[in-house]
């Protein structure tokens, strides 16, 4: 009783973070857009995160970009009565100001980089979260790629408001289906049915995307015809509450700020788990794929994901299975989402639970789908079952540096970003402990982890059960909501 006082005590202790972006080097020929212009001392330009009011006085949660893409985050504090932009310009410039330039970023235009971005369809599955969904449309419809569309799937709706609003505000610019059967992969299938790109990009309805998002995320697939999946960064827009600044000092959603390119011909000798430890690849709300790669493979399990008794793991069923099928994956982590993380403790609690049954549940669906999996995963489950045990461990306090270390809690092998400067207790850094993660969300993890296999086979059952309801229905019929043309 004592520890777990002790537990509460030290999360309700939590302290909100506010959350910036520094850009210090501003693209030529751009200006230094929203926020605060720079100084005559030549300091960086400082603006909230999204949704976020400018900033104050204490802790400031920072992505630092250079020419407008993102190379480190760092947690700072503005002293009382400084200016924000001098004291984190400062912070930015000795902990990531020296690192090596971004990559260019990926033209519009074919003849600035010799490849075209592929013709994109971005599906956003969701359920009953209209104004959320709003957000994340206004930001999915001014991206700088030039050619793409935009499909949204009404997961198994209870009232009208995510049809009314697409109606209403988007009819031009947005398709919309209907998906009556419930579950995140069941969603994501048939807006893979519906899409009409080359490429088919996936994020969540409580999102915002950078405004060159889908531009980076894509051009990867021009680039390299091997290619099956691409992924990219995912970083908090907001840390208001303790059980968000919780997760995200533990890891939350990122992957680092160091590109990486997943070869099944060439595995990576640092993954000795390869492919198994699919949540070092990327997450489900920044994730794209080759169409025709990922129809070929049978899109994702819909006895997986969100909604399902299986909770999760219906982007690691999709990212494994092409690796499997020969394709590459490549982390990109100039395309960036920003997250609207969960914010309360039952929050947490829930969250903690679905990563370990998504986990084991991912697992289940692909030994069940593809036996040929089994040699190679046999293989590795003593080292997987080592590494399960200490992704699931209490950890507490840990002030050393530790970037590089295993990341986010129930995602089994962040990876590691040892070219990354970190600062201890940062959130995103990966496992830097700036708060301990309580012991009573680790025994959920693990509880979770033991039910997977159980949740998935009743969320296999309860789908034959759903779709038998509904075969009389229109399940996953586009509903037209105005015109339905290319955004450009």
């Amino acid at each position: 009783m004592t520890r777990v006082r002790q537990e509460i005590r030290r999360y309700l202790a939590v302290e909100p973070v506010q959350v910036a972006e520094l850009e210090l080097e501003p693209e030529p020929g751009r200006g230094p857009g929203r926020g605060q212009d720079p100084g005559p001392d030549g300091g960086g330009v400082l603006r909230p995160g999204p949704g976020s009011p400018p900033v104050t006085h204490g802790e400031v949660f920072l992505l630092v970009r250079r020419a407008g893409r993102p190379v480190a985050a760092l947690l700072g504090r503005v002293p009382e009565g400084a200016d924000p932009r001098a004291v984190l310009t400062e912070l930015a410039r000795r902990h990531a100001g020296g690192g090596p330039a971004p990559a260019p970023a990926p033209a519009s235009a074919p003849a600035a980089t010799g490849h075209t971005v592929p013709f994109t369809t971005v599906v956003i599955a969701t359920r009953e979260r209209a104004d959320r969904l709003a957000h994340a449309l206004d930001s999915v419809l001014v991206q700088d790629h030039p050619d793409f569309e935009v499909v949204v799937v009404d997961n198994a709706p209870v009232t009208d408001a995510t049809r009314d609003l697409v109606g209403r505000e988007y009819a031009e610019r947005v398709r919309y289906v209907t998906e009556p059967v419930p579950g995140l992969a069941v969603a994501h299938n048939t807006g893979l049915a519906a899409a009409r790109g080359d490429v088919v990009a996936f994020t969540d309805d409580d999102v915002v995307a950078d405004p060159r998002w889908l531009t980076e995320l894509t051009a990867p697939f021009a680039a390299d015809p091997g290619l099956g999946c691409a992924t990219g960064l995912i970083l908090p827009a907001r840390l208001r509450t303790p059980a968000q600044v919780l997760l995200e000092s533990h890891g939350g959603f990122a992957k680092g700020f160091a590109p990486r390119t997943y070869d099944p011909a060439d595995p990576p000798a640092d993954e000795p788990l390869f492919p198994f430890t699919a949540g070092r690849f990327g997450s489900g709300a920044n994730m794209a794929f080759r169409t025709g790669v990922l129809r070929a493979v049978g899109g994702f399990d819909p006895a997986t994901g969100a909604g399902t008794p299986a909770r999760g793991g219906d982007d690691l069923y999709g990212f494994v299975r092409v690796l499997a099928q020969g394709h590459r994956l490549r982390y990109t982590p100039q395309a960036l989402v920003w997250h609207h993380h969960r914010e309360t403790w039952q929050d947490l609690e829930t969250q903690a639970y679905g990563y370990g049954v998504g986990l084991t549940a991912y697992l289940t669906a692909l030994l069940v789908n593809r036996p040929a999996l089994l040699p190679a995963f046999l293989a590795r489950l003593p080292r997987g079952l080592a590494r399960a045990r200490t992704l699931t461990a209490a950890r507490d306090t840990d002030a050393r540096r530790t970037a590089g270390a295993p990341g986010a809690p129930g995602v089994p092998g962040a990876p590691s970003t040892p070219d990354v400067p970190s600062t201890p207790g940062v959130p995103g850094g990966h496992d830097d402990r700036g708060h301990p993660w309580p012991r009573r969300l680790s025994r959920l993890q693990r509880k979770g982890m033991l039910y997977g296999p159980v949740g998935y086979l009743r969320a296999r059952r309860a789908l034959r059960a759903a779709q038998a309801s509904v075969l009389s229905g229109t399940a996953g019929t586009a509903v037209p909501a105005g015109a339905t043309g290319r955004s450009r």
